[in-house]
């Protein structure tokens, strides 16, 4: 029998990083953004009403975030990947997406937001 996962998701963690291909982004750098979802069975905590028994939400928060702002590197891919690697470091969470956003990306022409969205497993 498979244990049914559930989500808690954290929208919107900010830090500012030096991430990107061009020097400029490596000198002044520019805030990054990430959504995480987190696939995990609440129930043990439900149960007990103890933070212990699930997945501190705050605490992944700041990792994600000192993922964003931390050793810069050329691609946000690489970025969501050392993103979803923290948080699955995290006892109890089975598989995450992240979605890291870019929206000051150096792109010639009008835009709103670049994202990169993956999804990995704990294997």
């Amino acid at each position: 029998m498979t244990t049914q996962l559930d989500r808690i998701q954290v929208t919107g963690i900010r830090a500012f990083g030096y991430h990107g291909v061009f020097a400029e982004e490596r000198r002044d750098g520019q805030e990054f953004r990430a959504d995480v979802t987190l696939w995990l069975d609440t129930r043990p905590a439900a149960a007990s009403d103890d933070v212990a028994d699930t997945v501190h939400y705050g605490e992944v928060s700041e990792a994600v975030a000192a993922v964003l702002g931390g050793e810069p590197v050329d691609l946000v891919e690489t970025l969501s990947q050392r993103v979803a690697d923290a948080v699955l470091a995290f006892d109890g969470v089975q598989r995450v997406t992240v979605t890291v956003h870019k929206p000051d990306a150096p792109i010639t022409v009008p835009f709103d937001d670049v994202t990169i969205t993956i999804t990995r497993d704990r294997a």
